[in-house]
């Protein structure tokens, strides 16, 4: 019998921690620049070194993205990308053979107007593993309908918890989430930034003393020191606009994975 999504999440955080590191997660939009380009990147980002992929869904308003994000959001939808074609992209990447789990990070709305119950069972039939909706708590009706939905077909439910989250907000988050607890590292939109919070620790400290899940940072990590930094305090890194912002360069396959290696790189020997 295959393992379930939330037992495949569960193994890369078990690895990571027997190896001592944190785990390497970077996201990338499907659809940008092109559909074929983005899944070359994907398997790309696995042959880096990848634990596990966000998998962009394309929306028109991401609220929580910044500019890096948004462009390549937009762009995928003018290439017509919709969540149907995410989910083929998801099993394209299975049949190829890519084993590392692929958790779906968008928006409520697509996944509303696809239908709930339907972007589960879909999901998990592809081989996705997990879900992350930035713009839905987990407190409102919707959220919770998502979190039936995802424990019926085990996949991993991760909310999100901000810097100014309160105790009473992280306990409400540990007790829904299913795979990891995902961590917004600053009060703001994604985005590369010259440097990180000062007060991290503290905020990864106030969560970890209230669940076992384990942690990933995300939001303004660039740079393979910030990469080394969150690596010492979480048990996860989540790269976006930094490899993002590549995928409109020449040969960005190529500078994707020099920037993933290095950034794998620096996370190992920040606990070594």
């Amino acid at each position: 019998m295959n393992p379930s999504g939330i037992e495949r999440i569960k193994a890369v955080f078990e690895r990571a921690r027997a190896e001592s590191r944190a785990a390497f997660m970077p996201y990338y939009v499907v659809g940008y620049p092109d559909l074929k380009s983005s899944v070359a990147v994907i398997q790309t980002l696995v042959e880096a070194g990848a634990d596990l992929i966000e998998i962009g869904v394309p929306f028109s308003d991401p609220l929580a993205d910044g500019p890096t994000n948004q462009l390549a959001t937009q762009m995928a939808l003018q290439n017509g990308i919709s969540l149907a074609d995410v989910l083929e992209a998801v099993a394209r990447l299975r049949h190829q053979g890519i084993d590392t789990p692929m958790v779906l990070m968008g928006y409520y709305n697509p996944f509303f107007a696809y239908g709930v119950e339907a972007l589960c069972r879909d999901a998990a039939a592809v081989g996705a593993d997990g879900i992350i909706v930035p713009d839905l708590p987990p407190d409102v009706r919707d959220g919770q309908v998502l979190q039936e939905h995802c424990r019926e077909q085990e996949l991993a439910f991760v909310p999100l918890l901000a810097p100014t989250s309160t105790e009473k907000r992280i306990r409400l988050a540990a007790g829904s989430a299913t795979g990891f607890i995902y961590l917004v590292s600053v009060t703001g939109v994604t985005g590369a930034r010259n440097r990180l919070p000062a007060d991290l620790a503290s905020f990864v400290s106030r969560v970890r003393a209230l669940t076992e899940l384990p942690l990933a940072v995300g939001f303004g990590i660039a740079r393979t020191e910030q990469a080394a930094r969150v690596a010492k305090i979480a048990d996860g890194v989540v790269v976006g606009s930094a490899l993002v912002r590549l995928g409109m360069k020449e040969h960005p396959v190529t500078q994707i994975h020099a920037l993933a290696a290095a950034l794998v790189g620096s996370m190992r020997r920040a606990n070594s």
